[in-house]
This record gives structure tokens, C-alpha cells and sequence, in this order.
């Protein structure tokens, strides 16, 4: 590691009168990767939007290459060498590689016009430095997630940055993307870059960060050396205490088959597909990004037509055509997206609690705002759900609240058969500990749950069995006392 690149300090911000952060302290050196860590909420994205230019601080100083920075806007901070990637991909999908990377900065020919050629070429250049086996000229939409966020850092680096951030670029990935991501981080350190990485992912912070800043409700708490910390002094940083019990699961005696699929096939997406689920289980579905997991599941709850099989619902054959049928049979899902597909993020709390058992307060034109308030004000109470009150809007929730808000949802629907859908992605480790705590509770009350995750801790610690997934067909199925991480990846690569 080099010199000093970035120094912030004591800064401080508020919005409406509540402390964002508070005095918070951090610096990067060149060449070094400096994770940012703690709790949803705990201050990170506003300490990174402050640096790059999103949000004016209220109180503090930065200083870059020892010299004192005044980054008004995100032009600034990009004259200063900073750049963010956001864990939502910003891409322009019907643009090539090349017009994204230089996009609001384009080469200009000597007529005045896009010069797309040397545009091409100069983007060929940089995408072959860093061994990026992708064409400049194609589209982004034909890329995947992993390609995707490559070229987000290929956009990065083009500005001639000297201080990357990066909030967390792994999410959506798998472990093999994982790792060439990290080779690019490790390229990037040896040309001096200073990385700032953020990643509610342990383990990957120990395999890739020199260093690990902590902040808790918008404090500076301390910075560790990653060679002389571990996990749980870490986690008691974050939360203030031990975290003593993160998996929590009662293993209870298991009742009638709720949920069957019988045959069930979609030509080029899912073959043959066989299992059940029973009260009080929770089935996890294990695979590598692309298994088709996440295609069976649509193909339940008729959101895509299947070409043979059928579902049975407590040993009765059950014909879903959409969404709403399936909810009529008692099945719901919490999506893999909750800020896409899951919640009306500019509406209340209350609002997404209770819009999808709308017939228990309205009746007619008149509405029961009491008992709409109570719906709310129940699942707020019943899963810790931290917020200023039902009214105040799901935008303004931490990722953890938010994915608890659109578990509540589908939970006022009272359902037999819950399917979760990567439930803990995007969420800090002490509300990954509450969602495993809600799933626990549900089993023990019968409630069959389906969980497709790609954390093998979480799919190996909470299952009754695992279903394992590759191309499109189950490869095994593994009972709780055989589970391992070796015997899930045996069969995610296509093992027999």
C-alpha cells in the first residue's frame, strides 16, 4: 500500500433533523482495498454519496492527496478521480459497451460527430487490458449480471480513477463471478487504485480488503487491520454486543405434503421436475446462478406456461394460471428483487402491509383506516420492523426493514406454502439473524416454506432438505444430517 489518497474527517449529516452520521472518520491509502461495514442504516451509503459529490455534508473536511477537497457535485468528485459503482447496475441496455463507457463523454471526430470507431477501439483496449473476453460493440442487454458489472468498471477506471468505490458488486453474482471480479481488484491495487468496498459478505471482506472501518447509527466505531480481526469481534462492532445465535432453527416433526409437483416441464427451462413440500418445512433449493430456480418458481405460480406436469395443493390438483390463483391456493412469494417486484418503494409501510388484503378493511366504497392502521401496526410489532411510525415511506427504510415490510405482506395473506427467494441478499448480518428467526417461527406454526438461496451457510443451517439444481433439472436432494458445502456443489456443477 502507498500514501495517503483520501482523508475524511469528522464529517456529519442530517436529514430533517435526524443523525445520518455523526464526527465519522476514514481514509484510503493507494493501492489498498478499505472495506466500509455495518448494520443497514448505519451511515455507509451516506459517508460514500458525501464523497462522491451526491450529498453536501453539514460538518467536516476531506482532503486528497493531502490536499483540502471541496466536491460540490458529482462533477467534482469526478475531477478529484472518484468514482461509485451502485449495486444497481446503471447501464443503458440498448447501447453497445463501448457508448456506455464513454457515455457523457464521448470522442468527437474532426466534423464535430461521435467518432464510434475510435470509440470502439479505445474501449477494445481497455476491456483486452483487463482480460475481458466481451466485444466493444455489443449490446449491454446481451450481457450477463457478472459481464455487466465488469463494464461498470471498465466505465470506472476509463475517467483515470484513483479512488473507486464499489457497493456491494458481488450480490448478484456467483462464486466463480466472485472471483474474477477479485482479480480485477488485485490488478487494479497494483496500479494504485484505492478501493473502497462495501459487502454485508464476511467472508469476502477477509479475502479481499486490507482494512475494515466499522460505523453503527451513523458513528465511527473503530478500524481493524483484516489480518488481526475476526468475525466476531467484527460483528460485535457492528451491533454492540455478541451476536450469539445468527442461525436459529427448531427442527420439529414434520406434517402432511402441502405443496407437490408432479412432472412438471418447460421446454428449454426446467425438465422433469419432482418434489414436495410439508408443514412445518422449510425445503431449500440450492444452484449456481442460471440452475433455473428462480423459471420453476415462476412456472408454480403460473407466471410462465408450462408445457407438461402438474401441482397438487394438500393432494388435491390445483390449475394456477397467475399470481392471484396462487394466492387463492395459499401460496405466495417474496421476490428475489423486493425494490422491483416486491414493494411500492414511494408508498407507506402501512400501504405494503395491507394492499394485498385489501377485503379485510374495505368493504364496499367504505375503508376501515383503523383496522388498516392495526394490519400495519401488527406486522411492525410481529417482525421488529425498525420505522418512525406506519406512515413513513418504504424508500426511507433500511435494506434489512424493507425486506421484512415485503415478508409482512405476503404473511397478512396468512399462506400454507411460502416461497422466499434469496431473503437475505442486500441485508447486514443482524437482520439476516431476524429474517432466519421469522422462518424459524413460521415452521414451527406449520407454515411450509420454500427458500432458494445461494449462501450455502444459510441453505445448510435452515433446511429440513435441499433440492440441488443444474441446468434446468433437479440433480439431488440431500437430507439435513448429509448436508455439506461439498456434496451441494457436487451436484450444483452437474454431478450425479
Amino acid at each position: 500500500m502507498g500514501d495517503l489518497l483520501l482523508e475524511m474527517k469528522t464529517v456529519s449529516k442530517r436529514f430533517l433533523g435526524v443523525k445520518a452520521l455523526a464526527d465519522v472518520n476514514f481514509d484510503l491509502k493507494a493501492g489498498e482495498v478499505h472495506s466500509l461495514l455495518g448494520e443497514n442504516g448505519a451511515g455507509k451509503s451516506t459517508l460514500i454519496k458525501i464523497l462522491g459529490g451526491i450529498y453536501k455534508p453539514d460538518g467536516g473536511e476531506m482532503f486528497i492527496n493531502g490536499k483540502k477537497a471541496h466536491i460540490e457535485c458529482v462533477s467534482d468528485a469526478q475531477k478529484y478521480g472518484i468514482s461509485i459503482i451502485h449495486q444497481e447496475i446503471v447501464l443503458v441496455p440498448h447501447m453497445t459497451v463501448a457508448e456506455n463507457i464513454f457515455l457523457g463523454s464521448e470522442l468527437i471526430n474532426e466534423l464535430g460527430f461521435v467518432n464510434k470507431s475510435d470509440m470502439n477501439q479505445k474501449a477494445q483496449k481497455l476491456l483486452d487490458d483487463f482480460g475481458f473476453p466481451i466485444k466493444s460493440n455489443t449490446m449491454i442487454k446481451h450481457l450477463t449480471v457478472a459481464q455487466q458489472q465488469l463494464i461498470e468498471i471498465i466505465k470506472a477506471v476509463s475517467f483515470n480513477t484513483k479512488i473507486l468505490i464499489m457497493d456491494e458488486p458481488t450480490s448478484s453474482l456467483s462464486d466463480k463471478e466472485v472471483n474474477q471480479m477479485f482479480d480485477v481488484i488485485r490488478k487494479l491495487k497494483t496500479q494504485g487504485v484505492g478501493i473502497i468496498y462495501i459487502s454485508h459478505r464476511m467472508s469476502e471482506l477477509f479475502e479481499i480488503a486490507d482494512r475494515i472501518t466499522i460505523l453503527r447509527d451513523g458513528s465511527y466505531i473503530g478500524t481493524r487491520n483484516t489480518a488481526g480481526t475476526t468475525n466476531d469481534e467484527l460483528v460485535n462492532m457492528m451491533v454492540g454486543r455478541p451476536l450469539t445465535s445468527f442461525f436459529t432453527r427448531t427442527f420439529n416433526k414434520l406434517g402432511d405434503s402441502v405443496l407437490e409437483v408432479k412432472g412438471l416441464s418447460r421446454n428449454g427451462v426446467v425438465e422433469d421436475i419432482n418434489f414436495s413440500v410439508r408443514k412445518g418445512e422449510i425445503l431449500g433449493f440450492a444452484g449456481l446462478i442460471g440452475a433455473g430456480r428462480t423459471e420453476l418458481i415462476k412456472c408454480i405460480l403460473g407466471l410462465d406456461k408450462i408445457d407438461s406436469g402438474e401441482v397438487l395443493i394438500n393432494n388435491k390438483k390445483a390449475k394456477i394460471n397467475n399470481p392471484d390463483t396462487a394466492m387463492s391456493y395459499g401460496i405466495a412469494l417474496v421476490p428475489e428483487s423486493r425494490k422491483e417486484q416486491g414493494l411500492f418503494l414511494i408508498q407507506s409501510v402501512r400501504y405494503n402491509t395491507s394492499f394485498k388484503v385489501l377485503s379485510q378493511f374495505i368493504k364496499g366504497i367504505h375503508v376501515n383506516k383503523r383496522k388498516e392502521n392495526d394490519i400495519a401496526v401488527e406486522s411492525i410489532k410481529s417482525l421488529s420492523i425498525k420505522t418512525s411510525s406506519p406512515s413513513q415511506k418504504v424508500k426511507n427504510l433500511s435494506g434489512g426493514n424493507q425486506q421484512k415490510v415485503s415478508i409482512a405482506k405476503w404473511l397478512n395473506t396468512k399462506p400454507s406454502v411460502l416461497i422466499l427467494d434469496e431473503p437475505t441478499r442486500g441485508v447486514d448480518v443482524v437482520a439476516k439473524a431476524e429474517i432466519y428467526s421469522i422462518m424459524n417461527n413460521l415452521a414451527s406454526q406449520g407454515t411450509a416454506i420454500i427458500m432458494i438461496s445461494s449462501e450455502l451457510p444459510e441453505i445448510i443451517n435452515m433446511s429440513d432438505r435441499v433440492i440441488v439444481m443444474n441446468n434446468g433439472k433437479i440433480k439431488g436432494c440431500i437430507d439435513k444430517d448429509e448436508l455439506s458445502q461439498e456434496k451441494i456443489m457436487h451436484y450444483a456443477i452437474g454431478g450425479e
